[in-house]
């Protein structure tokens, strides 16, 4: 799936300008090892850049070694902002993810999974607006005040995804506020698609970037009765196919209908399994593999 704005999608999002933006607009930015495709880099900096107005905190849920965080914090940067980024990982990193991301990067090679070090070396351009938050993101709570930009990349599970929307949607902005899901269209976490045809009242897709992001404008600020409804912890399997269901018909003019296919199949080959590394991929056909 290549980078696309929406159909009914509001302006400025409808015309996609940040697949204007190369990666040498985003000067320092773009030597901060991520495993971000070169359009999320560069929505995530005309998000920051061009979308906020600081009405409220930045925050980044999983931003690895900062590759996510200087680029919003770029953008700030580019347009004046005095917004302050709120960055949360638990800053670790496995033998595979150094081979295949940190070293090819330029990264020393290492021992040990910490990176924290490494996140402040590479954020240190932008330290002045940063707050990083090492840890259980779920487990950190969110009493910051609103909150303008969400990025979320750590609902990996579907009790994540759902403490996170507890903590955070709340702060949320009505009619400024924009919800990145960096894995929405994964196959791996079905139960993101299902939140968020949950709570379809109160959030427009507005962007789609590769491989699997979509980004949402607030229309309204959940309700607490309607974040307890839109928990997928709560759901069984035939709920959360329901949901997904539904968000195939919503989606289909901007072409989504195939990629919500394969969750809803993922669903079926692996009953019960709410954890996206646990996933199986859905054989030919939609069918689970054969045993």
């Amino acid at each position: 799936m290549t980078g696309a704005a929406i159909p009914t999608a509001r302006k400025p999002f409808a015309d996609a300008p940040w697949r204007d933006i190369d990666a040498a607009g985003l000067g320092p930015a773009s030597a901060v090892p991520t495993m971000l495709s070169a359009e999320e880099c560069a929505f995530y900096y005309w998000l920051a850049a061009h979308w906020a107005r600081d009405a409220g905190a930045v925050v980044d849920l999983g931003c690895f070694a900062g590759g996510s965080t200087a680029r919003l914090a770029a953008g700030l940067a580019a347009a004046g902002s005095t917004a302050r980024i709120h960055a949360y990982d638990r800053f670790t990193v496995n033998r595979p993810v150094k081979l295949r991301v940190l070293y090819p990067a330029g990264v020393a090679r290492f021992r040990g999974r910490d990176i924290l070090p490494l996140a402040r070396r590479f954020l240190a351009p932008w330290e002045a607006r940063i707050a990083l938050h090492p840890g259980e993101i779920e487990d950190e709570g969110w009493a910051g005040g609103p909150v303008e930009l969400l990025i979320v990349d750590a609902a990996k599970t579907d009790r994540g995804a759902d403490r996170i929307a507890a903590q955070f949607f709340p702060a949320l902005i009505a009619g400024r506020s924009v919800v990145v899901q960096e894995d929405f269209l994964h196959w791996r976490q079905p139960w993101l698609i299902a939140q968020a045809e949950a709570l379809a009242d109160c959030f427009e897709l507005v962007a789609l970037c590769p491989q699997a992001m979509a980004a949402f404008l607030v229309h309204r600020v959940p309700e607490p009765a309607e974040l307890q409804a839109a928990r997928t912890e709560a759901m069984d399997d035939s709920r959360l196919i329901e949901l997904l269901q539904a968000a195939r018909e919503r989606h289909r003019a901007a072409g989504l209908a195939p990629r919500v296919e394969e969750a809803i199949a993922a669903i079926r080959a692996n009953p019960g399994r709410r954890i996206a590394w646990k996933m199986k991929r859905p054989g030919p056909g939609g069918e689970a593999p054969a045993k």
